[in-house]
């Protein structure tokens, strides 16, 4: 099979943010083609939302069922299916798509609870089918660069971890001012156990276990919600404790007034360390007491990894997009290959997984319990 891989999306229609950050990541390597979709909970504006697309009217479907059912008969349906809704939106279609041969690239967090998290593992191991997951900052070259710097023993043996994502954007109460995005992500019924500590503390801890290759095994939790009305969290502080003996600190905030996406990470190592900053992503600063090195994309001897990520010429800024697009490429050529009986290679699989997904569940779970619990510990759920 030599063509682009074909792509329906559940989600992202009219008034999503992040609906059009996928469509553009898909887009910009020219490997796949959205062709269809089921872009909202009403047929209505899923179908004016396809409009808005310029897609055929015939394939803007009213809900996925609909989708997954009408493009399994076609003979150039899709292959794909990508979904962008909120959390409690994403176990259903995902099931749906995989037991009828589609493979699927799915938002974070991966499900609603960890309990479905576990059933779609089942599913995609009994399918076979790629599943990637779009924690999307595993894809800046300079994040690559890092864990590669940590694998190959240029840190030593770790010791600590900080990671930070701090936000401000509801420092108020803006799910009662009519603001959709933040009126699903603080809904219990729609976001699910947690507020901040789903939407952004899981990129947090995805970025601290893929750049450190450590796990986390327990933790100690502050949960807090300062925001007067609000339903679920909107501030975390945690310690953690990683495999191997490294001790952590994650904080995830968004009342943090002032602050956009400033997430960043520090990894301490007996022999040096790493720093990135997510506002800066094309700069990794790798130190120690007797040096400190810059690492930037396309600039000196970098990891394969680094390499297969960067799209420009030196100097010119890479950025969230272009992550996001990494793993949508990647995820396409692992789909081209598998289609075409080849075995894809180690660049091609680097992005997140179902494993990844239940990693992040678990973390929500344990971090909403420890937040609850007068012991000082509690182990990371598994």
């Amino acid at each position: 099979m030599q063509r682009k891989i074909r792509m329906g999306m559940v989600g992202g229609g009219r008034g999503a943010f992040i609906g059009a950050v996928h469509r553009t990541a898909a887009a910009i390597d020219g490997e796949i083609d959205l062709v269809c979709g089921a872009f909202s909970s009403t047929a209505e504006k899923s179908k004016a939302s396809g409009e808005d697309l310029m897609l055929a009217p015939e394939r803007c479907y009213g809900d996925f069922k609909e989708m997954i059912q009408k493009e399994k008969r076609r003979k150039d349906g899709i292959d794909a299916v990508s979904i962008v809704t909120p959390n409690h939106m994403h176990f259903a279609p995902a099931k749906m798509a995989l037991e009828n041969g589609f493979h699927v690239i799915c938002d974070k967090p991966v499900t609603f609870t960890l309990s479905e998290a576990r059933k779609l593992k089942d599913i995609v191991e009994k399918t076979g089918l790629t599943f990637a997951l779009t924690h999307n900052y595993t894809g800046y070259p300079m994040v690559k660069q890092a864990r590669h710097l940590v694998q190959s023993g240029a840190l030593g043996q770790i010791r600590k971890v900080v990671v930070e994502y701090p936000q401000g954007w509801l420092a108020f109460l803006e799910e009662k001012r009519g603001y959709k995005q933040a009126e699903w992500r603080t809904d219990p019924k729609r976001s699910g156990i947690a507020g901040a500590v789903g939407d952004i503390g899981t990129h947090a801890e995805n970025l601290a276990e893929y750049i450190t290759g450590l796990k986390i095994t327990e933790m100690c939790a502050d949960v807090s919600t300062f925001v007067e009305g609000r339903l679920l969290d909107d501030d975390a502080n945690i310690l953690l404790h990683f495999e191997g003996g490294a001790k952590g600190i994650l904080h995830c905030s968004q009342i943090a007034n002032g602050d956009e996406n400033n997430l960043n990470i520090r990894v301490y190592g007996e022999l040096g360390s790493v720093h990135w900053y997510q506002q800066e992503p094309n700069t990794l600063v790798h130190k120690s007491q007797e040096f400190q090195k810059v690492y930037r994309p396309s600039v000196g001897n970098l990891c394969p990894e680094a390499k297969a990520n960067i799209r420009l010429p030196s100097g010119h800024p890479e950025g969230y997009l272009e992550a996001f697009a990494n793993i949508y490429r990647n995820f396409a050529r692992t789909v081209r290959k598998r289609m075409n009986g080849e075995t894809p290679n180690e660049i091609d699989l680097d992005f997140p997984t179902i494993e990844d997904g239940i990693r992040g569940m678990q973390f929500v779970e344990t971090v909403i319990a420890s937040g609850k619990s007068n012991t000082k510990w509690v182990k990371f759920k598994s």
